[in-house]
């Protein structure tokens, strides 16, 4: 592949735009150029070179080639671009200003010392000349300098010590499993456990348990728990000085292996059987066919062609009265910025900040597992889509690239744009004279991470009504448990299995300005009042009404029991002409989710964010995210503590920032072998337009009908010119199948050194080694 090539590859997807015979082939003005450059776009693949060369020659930090670094060596893990201020990005659009010099964030894997760190530095400003400097970086953390000590950075050596174990107890693993996990090619068995460690008294602390391998290229490995857990004391970083601190097996405690092999091989041990790799695992088609099932199936189309504009290069775009940029990072993957609706900014920043699944059970692995999933990343994982499954065929496609061991990745094809029809309108109304009715045509901008286990669907989309939906679905693998001793944790779901309780609270952060920067929170609520109207002669009657106040400080709010309540960014500064506030609603477009567990054992000051279903803030820059990727090495003390960023200061007509917990209590049941399915394991939030304009903006679109009627005959209908743009052509439906055979995988450019003339395919080496991510 030339690297003409592959820059085409990078923006265009194929697709038969020129042939204009057939229906959905042909597009017109699908292309825009977008009004100012996107400053949220990551690095160009010269600065990542660039800033990496810049790196590796400050002797400061002593940095290692990522192919020769050993534990024991200082290595970059992210070169990224430093998302601008909201003051200096507002300064560019809206005040005149310039461009926002660009800077990267990067992250070193501090290793060469006693006490590994990974550290936050920032090297600008872009591009790298005589005024470049790289300085550790401290504004957007509460910590102060971006540092957290790395517990991985002795993983090889840990494996070992764990698999010594293993290797001590295979005769009882025979026995019980006829399988060993000795850290040997032939192992039938491996041995992982909680995230994040422990401290105890000073100690680091990991709990680990054993589990049967897959024996075939499905990943369903988290299914197949075996209920011997082992406990260790990986203190320091010495491994001569670690040790085994006990086993639980079966509800007991053996504080040495010594001790849970003589009650292994006393008479009447009780014991149970192995989870094993059967077809129940497997995500193949299983069972008879419904006969009706062998016909095509119904499916979206595209008959006219693309309806909104994309500037592919500034990943700009435009869907009716919504214009918006996107960008991807690393830790989160996808965020939008800059929405306007019919010309006014609505919201600056809508974007994931973390995602929290935190376990519940009997045995220390389920009880002791809270994922952080940041740490692991949204976007090294966020894989090319699967045309025609997990986005309409006619979707368009932009992809997203970020670096990994001094290489930069593209995943091609991993975020798609379509319009769909809802399946139901968005309005209508039927008398005995006519009925009028609206399709409900919406937009999304969609990607799905696949981070360990669970894929996340991370969906935005736009109505035409001016409410933004926002949902996340999980699919995938279910991390279970060991059934023994578990009932009170989960339902027994296969032989031996238990589903292990969790929560899924991803947090989002959403910066709303409307009509400006100051606005407020507006709490309308719905209670219950007992009322002596003038016209009911002093009598009282039960009835309902409204109670309307403010927020008036920094704060944590759940939603009320009823969901009787209203709440809304506006700004009291331009009531419309009726004297009410213009603005966005919030609200849940499911059942509200924050983390169940008080004061988490796991979390300690990690994810205050997730108590409550969403918070308040003022805006500051130094407060950009709720989390960062190595809360979970250092849960005492965090690099972003959320609790710190609630503290009191005023949020009436002050520049807000909303922080949305979506999710769900997920116990998982029978129907979620193989995988859980997406249609039950979702959540979200809605932003609404209240009283923002005179009325309802979908009233806009000709795609709506009037039937007027009489004595059983239609006397008129009404398409306001809907019918004079209906396709006067036939549907070549091979369009719309999709060629699976094209599914390629990510393109890889060398950095260090850079080489941008031999891109490579390979997807493989980024989950099994480049991030040194470990299974969920």
């Amino acid at each position: 592949m030339t690297k003409r090539e592959l820059e085409i590859r990078k923006w265009k997807r194929d697709a038969p735009w020129n042939d204009t015979d057939s229906c959905g082939t042909g597009v017109s003005n699908y292309t825009i150029t977008a009004p100012k450059k996107n400053i949220w776009l990551g690095l160009t693949e010269d600065e990542v070179a660039a800033v990496t060369s810049f790196a590796h020659n400050q002797t400061s930090l002593n940095l290692t080639a990522a192919v020769n670094a050993t534990n024991w060596d200082n290595q970059l893990i992210l070169v990224e671009l430093m998302l601008p201020n909201k003051t200096d990005a507002l300064n560019y659009f809206d005040g005149g200003g310039s461009e926002p010099a660009r800077y990267a964030h990067v992250e070193i894997d501090h290793r060469a010392s006693d006490s590994p760190a990974y550290l936050d530095y920032i090297i600008g400003p872009l591009p790298v000349g005589d005024k470049t400097t790289a300085e550790p970086l401290s504004y957007p953390y509460t910590k102060g300098p971006g540092s957290a000590h790395n517990y991985a950075a002795d993983d090889d050596a840990r494996n070992d010590f764990i698999n010594s174990f293993g290797a001590e107890l295979a005769d009882i693993t025979l026995a019980l499993w006829n399988g060993t996990a000795m850290g040997l090619d032939n192992d039938t068995m491996s041995i992982w456990g909680i995230d994040p460690l422990w401290q105890e008294d000073g100690r680091t602390i990991s709990w680990d348990g054993f589990w049967n391998n897959n024996n075939d290229v499905y990943d369903d490995s988290t299914l197949l728990p075996l209920g011997l857990y082992l406990k260790s004391d990986i203190t320091g970083r010495d491994p001569s000085q670690w040790s085994n601190k006990g086993v639980y097996y079966n509800g007991e405690f053996y504080d040495t292996i010594d001790d849970f092999k003589t009650a292994f091989y006393t008479a009447g041990f009780q014991t149970f059987g192995p989870n094993v790799d059967e077809e129940w695992g497997r995500t193949d088609q299983e069972g008879p066919v419904n006969p009706t099932d062998y016909q095509y199936p119904p499916m979206l189309i595209q008959p006219a062609g693309q309806r909104f504009q994309v500037d592919a290069k500034e990943q700009y775009v435009q869907w009716m009265d919504f214009e918006f940029y996107i960008a991807f990072t690393r830790d989160t993957g996808l965020k939008i910025f800059d929405i306007n609706f019919k010309g006014e900014r609505i919201i600056y920043e809508i974007g994931l900040q973390e995602a929290l699944a935190h376990y519940g059970g009997s045995d220390p692995v389920q009880s002791g597992t809270a994922y952080l999933d940041s740490y692991y990343g949204f976007g090294p994982y966020a894989f090319e889509l699967v045309n025609g499954y997990d986005c309409p065929s006619y979707a368009f496609y932009l992809n997203s690239t970020f670096y990994a061991s001094e290489t930069t990745r593209t995943h091609l094809n991993n975020i798609c744009l379509f319009e769909q029809d809802a399946g139901h309108p968005i309005q209508r109304h039927s008398s005995n004279q006519y009925v009028t009715i609206t399709r409900n045509i919406f937009f999304t901008v969609r990607s799905v991470s696949t981070v360990g286990n669970y894929d996340y669907m991370m969906d935005y989309s736009f109505f035409m009504d001016g409410s933004i939906h926002v949902t996340v679905r999980a699919s995938g693998y279910i991390q279970a448990a060991y059934f023994a001793k578990n009932t009170d944790y989960g339902f027994q779901i296969h032989d031996y299995l238990s589903g292990s309780m969790h929560d899924h609270v991803l947090n989002f952060k959403v910066d709303l300005d409307i009509l400006g920067q100051k606005n407020s929170l507006q709490n309308v609520s719905i209670v219950p009042a007992t009322v002596e109207y003038p016209w009911n002669k002093g009598k009282t009657r039960n009835t309902m009404k409204l109670e309307k106040s403010f927020v008036s400080t920094e704060t944590g709010i759940d939603w009320p029991y009823n969901s009787a309540v209203i709440y809304a960014v506006v700004n009291k500064d331009q009531p419309n002409k009726f004297g009410e506030y213009p603005g966005l609603r919030v609200l849940p477009s499911t059942a509200p989710v924050h983390l169940t567990v008080l004061n988490s054992s796991n979390l300690e000051n990690a994810a205050h964010w997730s108590e409550r279903n969403f918070w308040v803030t003022k805006h500051k820059d130094t407060e950009p995210r709720s989390s960062h990727p190595f809360n979970n090495q250092d849960v005492a003390d965090p690099v972003v503590n959320f609790a710190t960023f609630v503290d009191g200061e005023s949020v009436e007509q002050e520049d807000l920032v909303l922080w949305i917990n979506a999710g769900m209590h997920h116990v998982p049941h029978t129907g979620d072998l193989p995988n859980t399915v997406f249609s039950t394991a979702y959540g979200g939030f809605i932003l609404s337009p209240l009283n923002y304009l005179p009325g309802d903006p979908s009233r806009q679109t000709i795609q709506q009908a009037r039937i007027n009627y009489h004595s059983g005959n239609v006397t008129e209908v009404v398409t306001f010119g809907s019918e004079t743009i209906q396709p006067e052509c036939s549907v070549d439906l091979r369009d719309a199948f999709t060629d699976l055979w094209n599914y390629t995988g990510d393109v890889v450019v060398r950095k260090f050194p850079y080489d941008p003339n031999d891109p490579f395919f390979n997807t493989q080496s980024i989950v099994k080694k480049d991030l040194d991510v470990e299974s969920l």
